[in-house]
C-alpha cells in the first residue's frame, strides 16, 4: 500500500469489499462493454450489418480491460470513453468499427451509473434487512424487560427495553419502504443520443421508427432492466440521484438516532455496545470502555446525511440538454454516500448483535424513580381506603418535593414511600406501598405493542426477504 498520498478512509477502514467492488474501475469498464455488447447485438438484430463474428470478438474480452492502452489513449485525446472505445478495438480489431455505433458518452457513462447504484442498493437492502432481524430479534428478547423512559431526557414513566428497541426499528421500517421504492422504479438512460433525440438512430435505420422505438426496450432487457426512462436529454435526470441518495441519508440518519440513544446507554451503564477483550478504550484511561462502534456509526452518518445536498445542487443545476458540471461531483457524492452507508450498516449488524444488557442497573435506576411514577396508583388506593381526594393530591406532592429535595439535595436515596407511610392519612405501611413497585405494572403494553409489531411488521418483512438473511459485519478498523 502506498503510503506518500491520501488514502480515502471509506475505502481503507469503513466499507465492505462487496460495495468497493460495485464501485471498482473493474466493475464500471466491464459494464461499459456489456452495454457496447448489448448495442452491437441491438443493432445486428435489428437489420444493421454487424456480424457474429464481431458480437463475440467482444464478448471475448468484456472482462481483460487493457487500462494501460485506455490511460495512454486518454493522455491524447483527454476523452475517457474514447479512449477505452480504442482500447476495446486493439483488442477487437474486426469489432472496432462498430463500437459505440449511433451512441453518446452518456450511454455508457449514465447507463452504467444506473446499473452501478440499482446493484448499490441491493447491497444496502441485504444489509439493512438483517439489521432489522437483529433488532428484531432484540426486541423479542428483552420485550418483557422494564427500564425507565425518558422524555427530553428527564425520567417518564417506564417502558420496556425491547420497547425502546421498537422505536429504532420502526425508523428502518420506513427506510426499507422509500429504498424499495426506489429500488422498483429505477430505469436506464438507453440509447438517446446527444441530446436525447435519437437522432442518430433516426439515420443508421433510414428513418424506420418502428426499429428505433425497439432500441431502448432491447438494450433494458439484455441489462436486466424493464425499461428505460422514455424521456432524456444528452443524461438520465440528475433527480435520479437526488433520490436514491436521499434513501441513503434517511438510513443515515435512522442509524444515527439508534447510536445516540446507545451512547447515552452505555453512559448510564444500562446496554454496552461490544467490546473486545484486547480492545483499549483510552490510550491515558485504561479503566474506559468507550463506544466507539456507536461513535462512528453518528459520524459517518452526519456525513452521509450531509452529503445528500451534493445530488440534489447538482439536478438544480443543470443547463438544459446536458451540463458537465454534474460529473466530478458524481464520482465523488454517489460513491462515497454508498461506501458511507455501507460501512454504518456493518457497524449497526456488529453492534446490535452484541449488544450487552445490564439488567440490575436497569432495575436500580428504575427502582430509584419508580415511586415518583407509582404515586398516582398510591393515590388512588389510599381514596379507596377512605381518604379525601384533593387532601391526599396536596399532600403526596408536597412529599414528593421534599423526597426529591432528599436526591439532588442531599445525594440520598429516594425515600418517598417512607414519608407517604409515615403519614397518617395515607393510612398504608411501608409494606403496602412497596407492594405497589412491581415495575410491570407501570409499562402500560409494551410487551403486547412489542409482539403485536414483530407479528404483523417485522415478519412479513422478514419472511418476504428471507433470501437476503445471512449477513454477518466486515468491520475493517
Amino acid at each position: 500500500m502506498s503510503t506518500d498520498r491520501y488514502q480515502s478512509p471509506l475505502s481503507e477502514r469503513y466499507a465492505s469489499k462487496e460495495m468497493q467492488y460495485i464501485f471498482s474501475p473493474d466493475m464500471k469498464f466491464r459494464t461499459w462493454r456489456r452495454l457496447w455488447i448489448a448495442l452491437a447485438e441491438t443493432e445486428k438484430e435489428l437489420g444493421l450489418n454487424i456480424s457474429q463474428e464481431q458480437i463475440d470478438e467482444l464478448k471475448t474480452h468484456v472482462e481483460d480491460i487493457n487500462y494501460d492502452v485506455a490511460r495512454e489513449r486518454e493522455k491524447e485525446v483527454r476523452h475517457d470513453v474514447m479512449s477505452h472505445v480504442y482500447a476495446y478495438g486493439v483488442q477487437c480489431p474486426k469489432a472496432k468499427g462498430i463500437i459505440h455505433l449511433g451512441a453518446t458518452s452518456c450511454y455508457v457513462g449514465d447507463n452504467t451509473d444506473i446499473i452501478v447504484m440499482t446493484q448499490a442498493l441491493m447491497l444496502v437492502k441485504k444489509k439493512l434487512v438483517n439489521v432489522m432481524k437483529e433488532l428484531s430479534d432484540f426486541a423479542d428478547k428483552y420485550k418483557e424487560q422494564p427500564t425507565l423512559a425518558f422524555t427530553h431526557f428527564q425520567p417518564a414513566q417506564p417502558t420496556t427495553v425491547g420497547k425502546r428497541a421498537t422505536l429504532w426499528l420502526q425508523e428502518f421500517c420506513l427506510d426499507l419502504e422509500d429504498l424499495d421504492h426506489a429500488l422498483s422504479h429505477m430505469k436506464l438512460l438507453g440509447s438517446k443520443g446527444t441530446t436525447g433525440t435519437q437522432a442518430s438512430f433516426l439515420e443508421l435505420f433510414d428513418g424506420d421508427q418502428e426499429k428505433i422505438d425497439r432500441i431502448d426496450p432491447m438494450i433494458a432487457k439484455k441489462m436486466g432492466f424493464t425499461e428505460c426512462y422514455p424521456v432524456s436529454g444528452q443524461t438520465y435526470s440528475r433527480k435520479v440521484d437526488t433520490r436514491v441518495v436521499n434513501v441513503l441519508a434517511g438510513i443515515a440518519a435512522s442509524a444515527h438516532k439508534m447510536s445516540n440513544d446507545i451512547r447515552l446507554l452505555q453512559h448510564l451503564k444500562e446496554i454496552e455496545e461490544p467490546f473486545e477483550k484486547g480492545q483499549i478504550g483510552s490510550s491515558a484511561m485504561a479503566y474506559k470502555r468507550n463506544p466507539m462502534r456507536s461513535e462512528r456509526i453518528a459520524s459517518l452518518a452526519r456525513y452521509v446525511m450531509v452529503d445528500a445536498l451534493n445530488p440534489a445542487i447538482t439536478s438544480a443545476t443543470q443547463w438544459f440538454e446536458r451540463t458537465l458540471d454534474d460529473s466530478a461531483n458524481k464520482r465523488l457524492s454517489v460513491p462515497e454516500g454508498f461506501l458511507a452507508i455501507d460501512g454504518i450498516l456493518d457497524l449497526c449488524l456488529n453492534v446490535v448483535d452484541g449488544l450487552v444488557v445490564y439488567p440490575k442497573v436497569i432495575e436500580k435506576r428504575l427502582m430509584s424513580e419508580l415511586p415518583f411514577m407509582a404515586t398516582e396508583n398510591i393515590m388512588m388506593d389510599a381514596v379507596k381506603a377512605g381518604g379525601d381526594r384533593q387532601e391526599l393530591h396536596e399532600r403526596i406532592r408536597t412529599l414528593s418535593m421534599e423526597a426529591g429535595k432528599n436526591v439532588k439535595e442531599e445525594g440520598k436515596d429516594n425515600n418517598l414511600l417512607e414519608l407517604i407511610a409515615a403519614d397518617p392519612a395515607f393510612n398504608m405501611t411501608l409494606g403496602d406501598l412497596q407492594k405497589t413497585m412491581d415495575p410491570t405494572k407501570y409499562v402500560g403494553r409494551s410487551r403486547e405493542q412489542v409482539e403485536a409489531f414483530l407479528v404483523s411488521v417485522i415478519a412479513p418483512i422478514l419472511e418476504e426477504n428471507k433470501e437476503l438473511l445471512g449477513v454477518t459485519a466486515e468491520i475493517n478498523v
